[in-house]
């Protein structure tokens, strides 16, 4: 799928810079979408850092099993590049 998320790296706060497979690359703040109790643990800035991209579902997770759709991530994006 071309939104599978193919790099990510870690800009500041809860801000993400992304990579996906279609070429579309740019940040997205995770901050306003860290409702609930799933996502509680990533306002903490240490924690949320933890992010890591699965290795089959192509697409952000957490060690908590916290994880955003790869549609979301790319229609969210703030486009750099």
């Amino acid at each position: 799928m071309d939104y599978d998320v193919v790099e990510a790296r870690h800009v500041s706060g809860h801000t993400v810079w992304l990579r996906f497979r279609d070429g579309t690359v740019g940040e997205i703040d995770l901050a306003p979408s860290l409702r609930g109790p799933i996502f509680e643990p990533l306002r903490d800035v240490e924690y949320f850092r933890r992010f890591r991209i699965h290795p089959e579902f192509e697409t952000l997770v957490w060690p908590n099993g916290a994880d955003f759709a790869p549609e979301f991530l790319h229609h969210n994006v703030r486009v750099t590049a």
